[in-house]
């Protein structure tokens, strides 16, 4: 368990919310995580932390690869229903899901309206000793969609939001001030 102190200090961390979803044998399951992260900018590689509690999980075993929605700021409801197992909802409001077709692949399931999917694969299982399996993967097909919507972000603390708000004034440059403060000091950016 973590501590308490500890937990009201990571709730303050901000993440996307996007829905993990795996198709194998015909079999699709979802659910929602804001534990995915690019890990990379060389290539397009992210690190995923999975509940082997989920029942997309053995799916995502099984098929070696899965999907990430990335959830725009307007779909609260498509992130709060995949973030129950779908046996609480009995599965009934498949509205949420669609698929794309991907050659080679086959039905790539990925949330209706989303700001982009991503098909990534099993590069490699990490044996943390956790409580979560971690995956590295490698985004492998890509399906964009309302780019330019703001995105849905979740913490603990906080609960769910909409990004967007720009954090600094049109026009102003931060690096600029903090080159110019490096001039006045006499240096060089190193």
């Amino acid at each position: 368990m973590i501590d308490r102190d500890v937990k009201q200090c990571l709730g303050q961390m901000t993440k996307g919310v996007q829905v993990v979803a795996a198709r194998h044998d015909g079999v699709t399951r979802a659910y929602t995580s804001h534990w995915i992260s690019q890990i990379s900018f060389e290539e397009p590689v992210l690190l995923a932390s999975v509940s082997p509690k989920h029942d997309t999980h053995p799916l995502i075993e099984a098929a070696g690869w899965f999907s990430v929605s990335i959830l725009a700021g307007d779909q609260v409801e498509e992130g709060q229903y995949f973030s129950y197992p779908g046996r609480k909802f009995h599965r009934l409001f498949d509205e949420y899901l669609t698929e794309t077709e991907v050659e080679g692949v086959g039905p790539v399931p990925h949330v209706v309206d989303c700001l982009a999917w991503l098909r990534c694969e099993i590069r490699e299982k990490l044996d943390l000793g956790l409580d979560h399996d971690c995956y590295v993967v490698d985004v492998r097909d890509v399906g964009p969609g309302r780019l330019k919507a703001d995105p849905l972000v979740y913490s603990s603390r906080h609960g769910w939001r909409v990004a967007g708000e720009k954090a600094r004034a049109p026009g102003v440059s931060v690096r600029d001030r903090l080159l110019e403060r490096l001039e006045e000091a006499g240096l060089e950016p190193g």
